[in-house]
């Protein structure tokens, strides 16, 4: 199975969500690749959309290799397992949390600007990503959520592993993913179209919630 696109890949979640009959729901999508998944989603369960903003923290010899995140309260949540190997490279670490910290905020105005975050305490939050792979960078959300008070975390994501790890798992309450691939490596080999998406098309989808996002396109 591969999804045609993003667009096909929400369809298919709401659906599964559907099901559930989950009772107002908060729906907040990683940007960028699970804004235009959970924007399907939005619209099927008609509940608003919001962007929860979360970066991966790089290894320092290979910034696609991720050794933790961090979430919109600015504390790193690190994988003790791949840390081990890292030691000795604790200010290079350092320096990248700094970088992302400053990336993360910086997203955070140009989603949101002075939006706050929907009020989650109590409620049911459905997270949505566009393919989940180590799971770290949906942790430190998942984390961030918890604080935050939510009720009950689900995890929608079109594309995952069988067994998601222990740090997941312990931040977030259940993986909601319609298709667990066997030989699951890059996401992006299980979508036909799997094209970067831009901060535009963010700004885009958001504005069909949120009217002040279309303004500050306008500008």
């Amino acid at each position: 199975m591969t999804y045609k696109d993003r667009q096909h890949a929400g369809r298919v979640l709401a659906q599964v969500l559907e099901q559930r009959n989950i009772l107002n729901p908060v729906i907040l999508a990683l940007p960028r690749g699970g804004v235009p998944v959970a924007d399907l989603i939005a619209q099927k369960l008609q509940v608003p959309l919001d962007v929860l903003i979360v970066r991966k923290i790089g290894a320092p010899f290979n910034p696609e290799y991720g050794i933790g995140a961090l979430s919109e309260d600015l504390d790193p949540l690190f994988n003790a397992g791949e840390l081990l190997p890292f030691e000795d490279l604790e200010e290079e670490v350092k320096e990248i949390v700094k970088a992302e910290k400053k990336e993360l905020s910086r997203r955070i105005r140009m989603y949101r600007g002075e939006r706050s975050l929907p009020e989650i305490k109590n409620r049911t939050v459905i997270l949505v990503d566009d393919g989940l792979a180590t799971g770290v960078s949906a942790a430190a959300a998942g984390r961030f959520l918890k604080k935050r008070g939510a009720q009950k975390i689900y995890l929608a994501v079109p594309v995952g592993p069988h067994h998601p790890s222990k740090l997941l798992m312990d931040n977030i309450d259940e993986v909601i993913c319609p298709y667990k691939p066997m030989n699951l490596t890059a996401i992006g080999l299980w979508y036909e179209e799997f094209n970067q998406v831009s901060d535009a098309e963010v700004m885009t989808i958001l504005s069909h919630y949120h009217p002040e996002t279309k303004r500050e396109l306008s500008l």
